[in-house]
């Protein structure tokens, strides 16, 4: 591999990588130091799949990155652009560097109350895709609606297995009640229908990740716009209708159209990490009607003269919206509690030994003076 990008070829290659002008203003400094521009397609706990000018390479991360960088935020994931040394004598490269993300879709950390996970980085598009049989869940579709704008990226709600619902109009209804503004697509991977209207979402260069729980029909969708059963599928459970993970790893795949597609385990649980404001544009009725609360702070609980249960009292407002907004609000509340909390521990640990020292320096002072 050569150092760094210095031909239009190069450019031409990493353009249907997604690379473009702000990506390549932000690599200038690396490009100084010899390091050449890739993106991360799979990453496996410390060595990652990187794509480059030059085809395929895999490469492990510094240990000087990995001991500057604070926080799982520095880790390379599915989707980052990197500044990479590549080794001279074999296929194999050294991550120094991530490139600033331009979006990043991130979770909290399953049984990890304060951490931050991040599933991947530099998305365009979100593909939500919900299925339409006994799994289907307005209330979890507005939870991942809220962590798909906290991204930074666009969404399209995808409503897959029309086949396996006896109402598909109603359920679709319900969805463009909550969101409007987003486009929504129904299909059915088992009919074949309905990709045509996924495939309009797709341009080379730009990138879109599959996200939502699992056995919804993500890895089956992708075989479809691929053309080919590219990724392993499993049925649904029989006895309950849930889903069973089929992929269970990151994966940024090229389609031959020069899209690209990031396939994603399927998620049991989605619990936000500090999406309040993204939370209040989501549920922007609510915070609408709340402006005419007599108190600004009002909770919508059993304070008077709320506008917010006045609107659910007149069947304008869903109960079920009110609900599922006090208790995405309640969690935020409880993790930034935690997280508060943390920080003072954290802070008790930097600044005791620095009390002892001073402490001691004081006695020592008097036992001199004495």
């Amino acid at each position: 591999m050569r150092p760094h990008v210095d031909s239009h070829s190069d450019l031409v290659n990493l353009g249907r990588l997604g690379w473009d002008a702000d990506f390549a203003e932000q690599f200038l400094p690396h490009a100084g130091q010899g390091l050449t521009p890739a993106r991360v397609a799979v990453a496996h706990n410390y060595l990652y799949q990187l794509l480059g000018a030059e085809g395929e390479v895999m490469a492990e991360v510094s240990g000087r990155h990995r001991h500057q960088s604070a926080g799982s935020a520095a880790i390379p994931v599915v989707g980052d652009w990197v500044a990479m040394r590549p080794h001279q004598t074999e296929q194999k490269a050294t991550i120094e560097a991530v490139l600033p993300r331009r979006t990043s879709f991130s979770r909290r950390a399953p049984g990890e109350p304060t951490r931050r996970q991040l599933v991947a980085a530099n998305i365009d598009v979100v593909f939500l895709v919900c299925g339409l049989d006994d799994d289907f869940n307005v209330p979890r579709i507005e939870r991942y609606l809220v962590a798909i704008r906290e991204s930074g990226s666009d969404a399209v709600i995808v409503l897959n297995k029309a086949d396996a619902c006896s109402d598909v109009e109603t359920a679709r209804a319900s969805i463009v009640k909550i969101a409007p503004d987003i486009p929504t697509h129904v299909m059915s991977c088992v009919q074949d229908v309905g990709v045509d209207a996924l495939e309009a979402h797709l341009a080379p260069g730009r990138t879109i990740a599959l996200i939502g729980s699992s056995g919804v029909g993500k890895s089956t969708i992708i075989n479809r716009l691929l053309g080919v059963d590219r990724q392993r599928t499993r049925a649904v459970r029989q006895r309950d209708g849930r889903g069973r993970h089929t992929t269970t790893q990151r994966e940024l795949i090229v389609m031959p159209d020069g899209a690209l597609l990031i396939d994603t385990p399927g998620m049991r649980e989605l619990q936000l990490w500090d999406a309040r404001e993204s939370l209040n544009d989501t549920f922007d009725d609510i915070e609408t009607l709340a402006t005419a609360c007599r108190f600004r702070d009002c909770a919508h609980d059993q304070e008077p003269n709320c506008a917010v249960r006045s609107a659910v009292v007149a069947g304008t407002l869903s109960p079920r919206r009110l609900q599922n907004y006090l208790q995405l609000k309640h969690e935020g509340t409880q993790l930034q509690q935690r997280r508060n909390e943390l920080e003072r521990v954290e802070e008790q640990r930097r600044v005791k030994p620095i009390y002892r020292t001073v402490r001691s320096m004081h006695r020592n002072r008097l036992t001199d003076k004495g």
